[in-house]
């Protein structure tokens, strides 16, 4: 079997050197399309370097190198085709605020391995820490299509219930037709986002965006529709990426805010709203 479940999650952690600037930070910024449209005064504090302003889903690429989908196919016991793996999902916790600039420490282990039948998911998680103390945790849930089946724990649903009545706020952002180009600067370089052949093998009709992508511009909406542009706000973040999206499309993000936080449900305008982000929480204080 080309997931081995016990070599994967008996595998010490992998520690790694972060180390970030503000140019890092506003080229996040502009990956999920920040800075738009130019006249609205609020947008400078993603662009300029004066202003030390971080939205805190640049915790998933802070320090460049691969991806949390990438580092887990790289653990003991994990040989598969990266044309049948996906971003299945992310949860992020801040400790702290992230800093414009910085230093840390990553040590990511595979915590667990589930057994969903027609599909594998890796939970990689990532514990990131300075001299100060924890920085920040996130979790990638990496979704391996046709690795199921040898009767482990299947794990918890995926897929939870939507929110009940009609959101509070609905937002709208049009995704750039070259978003995931730049996007990928930030350090994703999986070819299944700028590759039509390898797009094409893993069975999508052309490069897709990177979940991630879609993952930053939604907090950057619930940011500043509904915390105040108040980004210290956010205390963590959870979605499932329950499809994908095609550059040149446009997102519709649906909120609605509560005492456990906002719930988030996304979807592509231009395919009748099929569900991109479910499950999406963003925990505030």
């Amino acid at each position: 079997m080309p997931i081995d479940a016990a070599r994967a999650l008996a595998a010490g952690p992998r520690t790694r050197t972060l180390s970030w600037d503000a140019g890092d930070v506003q080229l996040y910024h502009l990956g999920i399309g920040a800075g738009r449209p130019a006249t609205d005064p609020g947008e400078p504090r993603c662009t300029l370097e004066s202003r030390p302003y971080v939205l805190p889903g640049f915790a998933t690429v802070a320090g460049g190198g691969p991806p949390g989908v990438i580092r887990a196919l790289s653990v003991p016991g994990v040989d598969v085709d990266p044309a049948r793996v996906l971003h299945g999902g992310q949860r992020l916790r801040l400790h702290r605020p992230v800093p414009v600039r910085g230093g840390a420490t990553a040590a990511s282990r595979v915590v667990a391995v589930y057994d969903k039948g027609e599909a594998a998911v890796l939970v990689l998680r990532t514990d990131v820490a300075d001299a100060d103390g924890p920085l920040w945790t996130d979790e990638a849930r990496v979704f391996v299509r046709g690795e199921g089946g040898w009767g482990g724990e299947r794990g918890p649903a995926l897929r939870p219930a939507p929110p009940a009545g009609e959101p509070e706020r609905v937002v709208e952002r049009r995704v750039r037709e070259d978003q995931a180009l730049l996007y990928r600067l930030c350090g994703d370089l999986n070819p299944l986002h700028a590759d039509p052949a390898f797009a094409r093998r893993a069975g999508f009709e052309r490069p897709v965006l990177h979940g991630l992508c879609t993952y930053g511009m939604t907090l950057e909406a619930v940011v500043d529709t509904l915390l105040g542009g108040d980004v210290t706000r956010v205390r963590a973040y959870d979605a499932r990426f329950a499809g994908v999206v095609y550059p040149g499309e446009t997102l519709r993000m649906r909120l609605w805010p509560g005492p456990s936080g906002v719930r988030v449900a996304v979807g592509a305008v231009e395919r009748d709203d099929a569900p991109v982000l479910t499950g999406t929480v963003v925990r505030d204080g």
